[in-house]
């Protein structure tokens, strides 16, 4: 990976719809290519991983309080 200057577009509007597999095939590929080649997009990403699998851990009661 290397590291990321500021070039080119970034995925990071993305990344929540690629964490949830709601890409198409193109978009997809897409960001999968931009993450092997961007240091901030892929720390981005793996922010927005992490919080997908926590929201997986709130209960309806959860919501309620």
């Amino acid at each position: 990976m290397t590291a990321d200057h500021g070039e080119g577009a970034h995925v990071r509007q993305s990344l929540g719809a690629y964490v949830l597999d709601a890409l198409t095939a193109g978009e997809t590929r897409t960001v999968s290519h931009h993450l092997q080649s961007c240091d901030r997009c892929a720390a981005d990403y793996m922010e927005v991983a992490e919080a997908v699998s926590l929201l997986a851990l709130i209960t309806a009661e959860d919501l309620l309080e």
